[in-house]
């Protein structure tokens, strides 16, 4: 993840191994399969105009106000990277990441510490394998016992889900089991109640200043949306190529 270039599109081939096999996208096959489909169209309408990474950024815009969410502009321009490393996951945040690392990782990138609570709530929608937080339910931190901030009947729950076995991890849980298909403020009332899923997730409550942007978000939706929309455009400019820069793809998945 260079930044906003569409890297994440790009198929493997014989010369490079990309992003987009690796543990943390394989998941998204029909959001690829989405993108070709809008390309495809484009494609046939103004050839060579509309880059691939203009196509995601506003795609992500159009699936939040669909499930409820804020408008934003979206400024335009981009154009799509030429290269993929699959060693680029290591800058997106993980479910296991302390949010000191969490931090970094979006300081790195120009962000700050409003936008991390900000975007975080885009787990108001979604869901996660039992894979990415099953520690959490029994063994945190290697201590044998589950996570101490859990509510007890939200633990309960999620152990029906992602029972002890290897074979349960690809099984999935809503990552706002409240409102799961909506995009709300759930999210942060989740996190008040520790009932948030993930542990990167619940990490924002052990932060004085986080956990003040959460009590906010949860208590003025509006001040969410807002601050959302505003942190989705930040992300946007982050690495992004424009004028003789890279290519626009005439198909996402290649370079020409």
């Amino acid at each position: 993840m260079k930044g906003c270039d569409a890297s994440v599109l790009l198929d493997d081939t014989d010369d490079f191994t990309g992003e987009k096999n690796t543990v943390v996208n394989r998941m998204l096959p029909l959001t690829f399969e989405v993108i070709d489909y809008i390309k495809e169209d484009l494609e046939r309408i103004c050839p060579l105009t509309v880059s691939c990474v203009d196509i995601l950024t506003l795609a992500a815009r159009e699936a939040v106000l669909l499930t409820g969410g804020p408008f934003w502009r979206v400024p335009l321009g981009r154009r799509d990277g030429t290269t993929s490393d699959p060693k680029a996951i290591a800058q997106i945040p993980s479910p296991f990441d302390s949010l000191e690392t969490i931090t970094a990782k979006f300081t790195s990138k120009g962000l700050d510490l409003m936008d991390v609570v900000a975007l975080s709530g885009a787990h108001t929608i979604g869901s996660a394998q039992c894979s990415t937080f099953k520690r959490r339910l029994f063994n945190f931190q290697g201590t044998g016992q589950p996570d101490p901030s859990m509510d007890a009947s939200f633990l309960s729950n999620l152990r029906q889900t992602c029972p002890n076995r290897a074979d349960a991890n690809s099984n999935r849980a809503p990552l706002d089991s409240v409102s799961p298909y909506r995009f709300d403020n759930t999210y942060f009332e989740n996190l008040a109640s520790n009932t948030g899923l993930l542990e990167s997730d619940q990490a924002l409550m052990t932060d004085p200043d986080t956990a003040d942007l959460v009590n906010i978000y949860r208590m003025y939706p509006r001040f969410f949306f807002h601050d959302f929309a505003n942190s989705m455009v930040k992300l946007s400019y982050v690495g992004i190529l424009t004028g003789e820069e890279g290519q626009i793809r005439q198909n996402c998945r290649f370079v020409y």
